[in-house]
């Protein structure tokens, strides 16, 4: 009786169809979630992308000075050419002049 299961092909016909079914639901499942890690892939690469762009470059430090040394200090600004503001003021050329103001006091 074992024998005769065993060596018996029938319904065989149908299990190849459960398989097919089968495979094309994994790969219908496997195609959607690999758009949804592709969105979020992406999403996070927009969000670096701004973050990266957000960054601001200015910087500014005042001078120091005692009886035996003065240093001064410095400033830079990051104009941003892709802001109309900074561009208008950038193309202007109405650049600030930095005004250097020489004194000198007795160090006692």
């Amino acid at each position: 009786m074992f024998r005769k299961l065993w060596n018996d092909d029938g319904g065989s016909g149908l299990i190849t169809a459960e398989w097919l079914f089968i495979f094309a639901i994994l790969v219908l499942g496997v195609i959607t979630g690999l758009v949804a890690v592709r969105q979020a892939l992406l999403s996070e690469l927009v969000e670096s992308a701004q973050a990266v762009l957000a960054i601001n470059q200015s910087y500014s430090f005042s001078g120091q000075s005692n009886c035996e040394a003065i240093t001064g200090g410095s400033s830079g600004i990051d104009i941003d050419l892709t802001d109309s503001t900074n561009f208008l003021f950038f193309n202007n050329s109405s650049v600030p002049a930095s005004i250097g103001i020489i004194s000198q006091a007795p160090c006692d």
